[in-house]
């Protein structure tokens, strides 16, 4: 593997956003403090909101609807769009490159793997464990976005539980009861001996830039004249795709992490952007240089329009 790979620049932007997040939530945690009354003023972390998918979903709804962007939590619905702007122009990039849970989830599979215990579970078995992922992400549309009015999502947008919402998300992981701390358990454990065990089977926030991907024209293409048939990329993929008996990875299962790309020998694959013998070819960097750009531009525009800080909730100033 060369010394610096696409995938290695992947993983250092990827642990890069986990070390941003953890501070992030380090501030978080100052500023619940000092709501509570206990030490100075600390400011509420805009990027907190990345934790809030179903507030920023019933914001997009709104804004949508209405064309009001989310005076609550603006940065999750900012978060929100550039992760669905990602999953179109650069694949499932966020889940590739920025999403936490995704490095944990690599660095857990990882670990199977040394040990020896990670294992395929075979063609039918790959599709019933990405079944769960499409079922949750249907029951939340019909739920949140097909079943419920306008009046019903303007009420909890400004509902003064939704005002908390990310204080409400971090006390509950500061304070997890049995049934969280045994369904972390599983996810972990699952994570050691089938890769990907959570992005790929139950995460609905994966499965709707899954989906979406589908229409992003980047993509890992494979020159089935070059590849020796060693199997290497498909060891590499952390969906456990068979990518050495695919032409062009469009599926929705593809993150765009190119380690596929990073472990052949001979080349045989490359990042293409668009269709057929006039698809250009892109560096493999590409994707996850595409992604943090879309970020960093999604940053700066809703920091210039004042859609990025809300501030302390309405009666609560510093």
């Amino acid at each position: 593997m060369p010394r610096f790979s696409s995938a290695r620049l992947r993983r250092l932007v990827q642990f890069c956003f986990v070390l941003f997040l953890s501070w992030t939530v380090w501030r978080l945690y100052g500023y619940a403090q000092w709501m509570a009354g206990n030490g100075g003023f600390v400011p509420r972390p805009p990027a907190a909101e990345a934790v809030l998918p179903l507030s920023a979903l019933l914001g997009l709804k709104r804004f949508v609807l209405t064309g009001q962007y989310d005076p609550v939590h603006p940065a999750g619905l900012t978060i929100l769009l550039v992760a669905l702007g990602t999953a179109v122009l650069c694949r499932r990039g966020f889940c590739g490159c920025l999403c936490p849970v995704g490095w944990l989830s690599g660095q857990l599979a990882r670990l199977g793997t040394r040990l020896g215990v990670s294992f395929r579970p075979g063609k039918w078995g790959d599709r019933l464990l990405s079944a769960p992922k499409y079922l949750l992400l249907a029951l939340i549309l019909y739920a949140f976005v097909l079943n419920m009015g306008l009046q019903e999502t303007e009420w909890f947008l400004n509902s003064p539980y939704n005002h908390l919402a990310d204080i409400k998300m971090l006390e509950y992981f500061l304070h997890p009861g049995t049934a969280t701390l045994a369904i972390l358990l599983i996810m972990a454990v699952g994570s050691i001996f089938l890769p990907g065990f959570w992005c790929r089977g139950f995460c609905p926030y994966g499965a709707l830039l899954g989906l979406l991907s589908l229409a992003s024209p980047a993509a890992v293409n494979r020159d089935a004249a070059a590849c020796i048939g060693c199997g290497r990329c498909s060891a590499a993929c952390p969906s456990r795709i068979p990518v050495e008996t695919r032409t062009r990875l469009s599926g929705p299962e593809c993150v765009g992490c190119t380690e596929c790309v990073s472990a052949c020998p001979t080349r045989c694959l490359d990042v293409r952007l668009g269709y057929g013998p006039k698809a250009r070819r892109l560096p493999a960097w590409s994707l996850a240089a595409g992604t943090l750009l879309i970020l960093l531009i999604g940053y700066a525009a809703a920091v210039l329009t004042g859609h990025w800080d809300a501030g302390p909730p309405p009666g609560i100033l510093p």
